[in-house]
Formats: structure tokens, C-alpha cells, sequence
């Protein structure tokens, strides 16, 4: 391909100047046609497991990625500075409610549902009470969220245990990553 400035041929560099300024207009062109075809794929072998085995995005898919959540005190009436127990925070099934509770109205805030989370990553503390974590309490907190009537599917998830959290009475923390079709 040749590149004419008026009547005479351009210079090598003013050539490649033009080429790239043509290739970089296809690009924009063709990108939200690509963006149309973004896809979040849930993979899940066992349809019976709490949890997907993956999840599948697609490039051009819209994301958010949400900051670990702790839960809020039990009592409405209270702030954090207010926390003397693990009973104002409830056990860990009660702060895992809490937790994706809260997760799910930060989603609905900017236009995702629970169903849109792709990956969860649970942190969880021992109960002082019990003196081990409680991964039962997270369970069926989780379940709670994940396939119900509401929102029947699922998230890929990990879970840690860890010696302690941001305050000595949380239980759990979640952090979460939701996505959706453009």
C-alpha cells in the first residue's frame, strides 16, 4: 500500500504513521462489537456442590472487585466502637450473613445481583467459644445466598483459616468478585 501526501509519496515514517492510524480506527470499530459478545461461563462438574469448580470470563465483561467485608453489629443501634464481644457481632453463621448481606446491596448499588459474583474468598477466624474456625457456621450462612429460589446459582470460592482479623471479634471476612455481560 502506498500513502500519497498531495501528489507525491509519503515518507516511510509518515507512512507508518498513517497504517497505524488506520489499524488503530478498525480497532475502536471492531471492539464493542467484541464487547457484545463478552460471556461469564459458571463451571460446575457436581451440580449437588456448594461451590463452582470455576468461572470463565470472557474479555470485555464488565467486573467488580469488592474490598474484604467485615459484618456489622448485631444491634443496628450500635457502631464498631460499640463491639465488645463476639456477641455483638453474632457467631460465624450470623457475621457471614451479615457479611454477604452487605455484599449484596454494594453489588446492587452499581447494578449487580448476587448471582453476577463469580469467586469469593472466605477468611475466617477461630470462635473463641468453640476454640476452632467454624466452616459449618460459614456454610450455612453461604447458604443462605447460593442456590436458592432467589439465586439459584453458585460462585467459585476459597476459604482461609487465619489467626485473627482486623478486630479481635470478627469471625469472617469476605472478599468478593462479581461479573456480567456488558
Amino acid at each position: 500500500m502506498r500513502f500519497l501526501i498531495g501528489s507525491r509519496p509519503a515518507s516511510s515514517a509518515l507512512a507508518r504513521a498513517a497504517r497505524t492510524a488506520l489499524c488503530v480506527s478498525l480497532a475502536a470499530t471492531l471492539l464493542p462489537a467484541a464487547a457484545a459478545h463478552a460471556q461469564v461461563t459458571k463451571i460446575q462438574t457436581n451440580p449437588q456442590a456448594l461451590i463452582l469448580d470455576a468461572a470463565d470470563v470472557k474479555a470485555g465483561t464488565d467486573m467488580i472487585f469488592l474490598s474484604g467485608q467485615l459484618a456489622s453489629p448485631v444491634d443496628t443501634a450500635k457502631t464498631f466502637a460499640d463491639v465488645k464481644s463476639v456477641e455483638d457481632l453474632g457467631d460465624t453463621r450470623t457475621q457471614t450473613i451479615s457479611v454477604l448481606t452487605k455484599i449484596k446491596g454494594i453489588l446492587e448499588s452499581r447494578g449487580y445481583t448476587m448471582a453476577d459474583l463469580i469467586k469469593l474468598t472466605l477468611f475466617v477466624a477461630a470462635d473463641p467459644k468453640l476454640g476452632h474456625m467454624d466452616f459449618a457456621g460459614a456454610n450455612e450462612g453461604f447458604k443462605q445466598f447460593f442456590k436458592t429460589a432467589e439465586n439459584p446459582t453458585t460462585v467459585a470460592r476459597s476459604t482461609f483459616q487465619v489467626a485473627a482479623l482486623a478486630g479481635p471479634y470478627f469471625l469472617i471476612e469476605i472478599e468478593a468478585t462479581a461479573a456480567k455481560k456488558k
